[in-house]
């Protein structure tokens, strides 16, 4: 059907529109992260810097560990920046990425009801305190996301020889906001990034319960999608995302986000 003249001056007019528009504008690269960068506003702080020093925009797609690398794999994202080391070096393995990058870490904790039924503020280990939540039948959220924080759970509960199931497991199947918003409810134990923990504001009775085992650190890696395997890759775009935030500026913008006096993400250079 020939186009009539309508439709060729809404074209004209687009193109003109999308021409006219400065390069840092059209130019950006999709990156699928955890929800942890996401939820607790690092995003945020970071992003506009990197964007203000390079004309490169950030799209973020939000999901967990699990999802945001098969995104990676499907070619839907030009990076991956997540928490979940053997996943994100399998991916590199098989050659869906490029090369692995530390960037910053933190760590996971406990929380759960102030009055802790199952006595978790004297547990020595994680290993005990996860132990201490099935022998008491207490309510415990899980993300079951297969996300980062949900396969460093699935972890705890294998080396505590538990195998969760039954009414006090809650498998929320959602993200680190929406399932701490669970464990508030109810109220019951959840396993949180502290860095979604310190940006939370609905806590209602819960507190952190436990906390300083080594078991519960928490690196963040970031990886460039092979675009050997996926032509359309933004590669130089995504790389140079990749060089801003492990360089010296990139650091100490992870290094310099705080919420309320507290720093959330330790840049990995430290």
């Amino acid at each position: 059907m020939k186009p009539n003249r309508t439709t060729l001056l809404g074209f004209s007019s687009a193109l003109a529109l999308l021409i006219a528009l400065p390069a840092s504008a059209q130019e950006f690269i999709t990156v699928a992260s955890t929800t942890s960068t996401e939820n607790s506003g690092l995003f945020t702080h970071i992003l506009p810097l990197f964007q203000e020093e390079t004309g490169i925009a950030v799209r973020v797609v939000s999901q967990g560990t699990g999802q945001a690398l098969e995104t990676g794999r499907r070619g839907d994202a030009d990076v991956v920046f997540v928490h979940a080391r053997a996943q994100e070096e399998s991916f590199v393995a098989e050659g869906y990425g490029v090369q692995r990058f530390d960037v910053m870490y933190n760590d996971f904790v406990i929380v759960g009801p102030a009055d802790d039924p199952a006595g978790l503020r004297v547990a020595e280990t994680a290993t005990d305190a996860m132990a201490a939540i099935a022998g008491t039948g207490a309510a415990f959220a899980s993300r079951g996301d297969d996300s980062g924080t949900h396969v460093a759970e699935m972890n705890l509960w294998e080396a505590a020889g538990v195998e969760p199931a039954g009414n006090w497991y809650l498998s929320t199947g959602s993200g680190m906001g929406a399932t701490l918003n669970t464990a508030a409810q109810v109220p019951a134990y959840a396993l949180t990034d502290r860095g979604t923990w310190l940006s939370f504001q609905n806590r209602g009775p819960l507190e952190i319960v436990f906390e300083g085992d080594a078991v519960l650190f928490n690196p963040y890696g970031i990886i460039l999608v092979n675009p050997e395997r996926h032509p359309h890759v933004k590669a130089a775009e995504g790389q140079a995302f990749i060089d801003w935030l492990i360089s010296p500026t990139g650091q100490e913008a992870i290094a310099s986000y705080t919420v309320n006096g507290a720093q959330l993400f330790f840049p990995s250079a430290e």
